[in-house]
């Protein structure tokens, strides 16, 4: 998989740029400043739907303007896909694939995988909960897009089951009406949470390897690094839930696990007014030896730590169906020493296509040099 053309407009700071790509590495070059973060943020857009850098999308519209447009071409497997979104603030977005209206715009995930490498992945180790759950359900949805509108069905059951409890919580007093409701909610709750959560833990027990060796190859001197998926439900989970060598998680049996936790967590829940159970609730752990990597890494493991979740989400996709993720490598190269510079250099040598941003030449490793692009004064020049 490969992106042949880009195409941004009124995207950040980019009123209009086109940039023909190829196989193989190129790189960006350009002072900081310049906009070339914004072209790697606009491809990791049409592959996720989301930004790496913020929550919403109103910032992605230049300013003063109304709407943004971002185009790519992709080539997988000799078939070539165009993908264009519109990107407006406020509003909701569309999307088109070979210039023809789709239903929502998620449906164009899938098209494009990709996986990116930035300064901002230090908030994957030293960051809250949240961004660790982002982390995974953005990869999950890469490797199965329909796990979007699962996602999207477990956000609006939790929503209106946190309305129902805060305002049933506010009474005070048996409100069988209330009970009555709340238990259809924890059977819908239930029911798109152990989606979710069974898709989570098998991604985990999945990418958990791929992670260890890629910690491994960077940090060869370090203490040896492992992930692990903490579920809200406890000792509740089925044993071996979640492990490279144990049982896939099965949505039916953990749909009957989080019904009964709901049921006895239920007091508690009308008492603080949100739910307590869940996969809105659950944690990626980050190991390193016996110590959490959170709060005991040093900067050089935390580091090592962030680039090896993304070198696992790599090497996961690139060995399944659906093509292998063009590699992003945003401003790392001189944030990394030696060592990590050059493992990094080996993996993307070997990805079909990678995308290489720096400010000046001497950051990036000779043998990534290939295709050269200089990013100044808005536009985008081929050198």
């Amino acid at each position: 998989m490969y992106i042949r053309h880009l195409q941004v407009t009124d995207f950040r700071s980019w009123d209009h740029v086109d940039v023909p790509l190829e196989p193989g590495p190129s790189v960006l070059v350009g002072q900081n400043g310049r906009g070339k973060t914004n072209l790697l943020e606009a491809i990791g857009y049409v592959a996720t739907l989301s930004s790496h850098r913020v929550a919403t999308d109103a910032p992605l519209v230049r300013q003063g303007c109304e709407r943004a447009l971002v185009r790519t071409a992709v080539v997988n497997e000799d078939r070539e896909l165009t993908v264009e979104l519109e990107i407006a603030a406020g509003r909701a977005n569309r999307a088109r694939v070979n210039r023809g209206a789709v239903g929502r715009p998620r449906d164009v995930l899938g098209i494009l995988r990709t996986v990116l490498f930035s300064p901002e992945d230090l908030v994957l180790v030293r960051g809250d909960p949240a961004e660790r759950r982002k982390f995974l359900d953005e990869l999950l949805v890469q490797r199965a897009p329909r796990y979007a509108g699962v996602r999207a069905d477990y956000d609006k059951v939790l929503k209106q089951r946190n309305a129902l409890l805060k305002s049933a919580g506010k009474k005070r007093g048996d409100d069988p009406y209330a009970a009555s409701t709340l238990d259809v909610w924890d059977d819908h709750l239930s029911k798109a949470g152990a989606q979710l959560l069974a898709a989570r833990l098998n991604l985990v027990a999945d990418l958990a390897p791929h992670t260890a060796e890629a910690y491994a190859g960077v940090a060869p001197d370090s203490r040896p690094a492992h992930i692990a998926y903490r579920s809200s439900l406890g000792e509740a989970l089925p044993e071996g839930y979640g492990e490279p060598s144990g049982e896939r998680a099965d949505p039916e049996r953990l749909a009957e696990v989080l019904r009964v936790a709901l049921g006895e967590s239920r007091a508690a829940e009308l008492e603080r007014g949100v739910s307590l159970v869940g996969p809105h609730r659950d944690e990626l752990d980050l190991v390193l030896g016996d110590t959490p990597a959170k709060g005991y890494a040093s900067h050089g493991e935390s580091w090592s730590f962030a680039l090896a979740l993304r070198l696992g989400s790599y090497e996961l996709l690139r060995g399944e169906a659906g093509g292998e993720p063009v590699l992003m490598l945003d401003d790392v190269f001189a944030e990394l020493d030696k060592r990590r510079r050059a493992r990094l250099a080996e993996v993307a040598l070997g990805a079909e296509q990678v995308l290489v941003t720096a400010a000046v030449d001497e950051d990036v490793p000779t043998e990534l040099t290939g295709v050269r692009y200089e990013v100044a004064d808005g536009e985008v020049t081929r050198g």
